[in-house]
């Protein structure tokens, strides 16, 4: 991905390196946004951190959960509580008070998932620590998400409560947030997809704006009772993981042979919970993959689905569809981190607490994923 050939992307980068302007980026699926942060992480112009609203989105994104870093307790915030009085918080350490003063930027993935109630605990506990009468105490945010993916969990009972704060449980309620003027910057091209009607299509059903020649086009693609060929790559949509996972694993006892386990290598402290993909993979030849992350080669992209040709020596050969040779799959790390400062350079670092080492393949499919 070049940031010169994507103006959108290009904006977002000068405003996250060349000012402190608070900045909401937000695009489909496979628009760029997750290669940017890890650009962004690589470029290392500032100092910053990397949270997320969950265990697993905090190990996709190379980061930790908002909760660890601020040590903020689950549940709700109301605004104008005291939290110290109401659930005791475990008081901050001298090296992670000196590690939050020092931040410069504060990147926040998945933010559809993130509750208005809890950003504001953010902003109170980064003004607390920085001593500083400004919004989130002065750090630059970069929040990173798709509103149109999975929103924040409120229940119903919880938004008796938070409605008479906020207008809505999303992010963008944050009280602290709208004391700022950020900016949203939304990435329009997909690198994922190259078919403009098919990309065109997925934007309508997507944005709700389905019409009668829409909904005409999906239904002339209808046949009932249909079973795809089992040379050819295909999706079932379901609402459930276990119902995925049933389906997967009746297409995989269909197939002919033994299957092959595939165990992940787990070091350190890494959560079951935060795992990004089964601890142990079983596998046939014929079997339908998906892959989950990105290649750095360009071989495969996080969504990309293939089927497994070769199964020898612990080795996986992945075909996708219209290509003329197979892939050779490699497992790849996944690390669970903390972040420290170095006080000699005062810069923050990285240190890996855990490490999950797996083949990035699943047999699950969401439809987040795709749409």
């Amino acid at each position: 991905m070049n940031l010169q050939t994507n103006p959108e992307l290009e904006m977002a980068s000068d405003f996250v390196r060349n000012t402190n302007k608070h900045v909401f980026l937000t695009g489909k699926a496979g628009s760029g946004k997750t290669t940017f942060l890890h650009q962004l992480k690589a470029d290392r112009l500032k100092r910053m951190a990397v949270v997320a609203p969950t265990g697993v989105a905090a190990i996709n994104a190379g980061g930790m959960t908002i909760h660890s870093l601020f040590q903020i307790s689950l549940g709700l915030h109301l605004p104008g509580v005291d939290r110290k009085l109401a659930t005791p918080q475990p008081r901050f350490r001298q090296e992670k008070i000196r590690l939050i003063q020092s931040l410069d930027l504060l990147v926040i993935d998945e933010i559809s998932m993130v509750r208005a109630d809890l950003l504001d605990a953010v902003d109170e506990a980064l003004q607390r620590i920085r001593n500083r009468q400004q919004p989130f105490g002065g750090v630059q945010l970069l929040m990173i998400g798709d509103l149109h993916q999975l929103p924040p969990v409120v229940k119903d009972e919880d938004w008796e409560l938070l409605k008479q704060y906020y207008h809505t449980p999303y992010f963008f309620g944050s009280l602290a947030l709208q004391k700022t003027d950020y900016i949203s910057i939304e990435l329009k091209h997909i690198y994922r997809q190259s078919d403009p009607e098919f990309i065109s299509l997925l934007n309508r059903v997507r944005d709700n704006q389905i019409d009668t020649a829409t909904l005409q086009k999906l239904n002339r693609r209808y046949v009932a009772n249909y079973r795809p060929p089992v040379d050819k790559p295909s999706i079932t949509l379901t609402a459930t993981n276990a119902a995925a996972h049933q389906i997967n694993q009746q297409n995989l006892n269909r197939l002919p042979g033994d299957r092959q386990p595939f165990k992940a290598t787990i070091t350190g402290d890494f959560p079951p919970s935060s795992y990004p993909t089964e601890k142990t993979l079983e596998f046939k030849v014929g079997a339908q993959v998906m892959f989950i992350r990105n290649d750095t080669g360009g071989r495969y992209f996080n969504g990309k689905l293939g089927m497994i040709t070769r199964l020898q020596d612990g080795e996986i050969w992945v075909r996708c569809a219209e290509e003329s040779s197979d892939i050779q799959v490699l497992p790849m790390d996944w690390k669970n981190v903390m972040y420290s400062l170095n006080e000699e350079t005062k810069q923050i670092e990285e240190q890996v607490k855990g490490q999950f080492v797996q083949f990035p393949l699943v047999h699950h499919f969401r439809l987040s994923d795709f749409v």
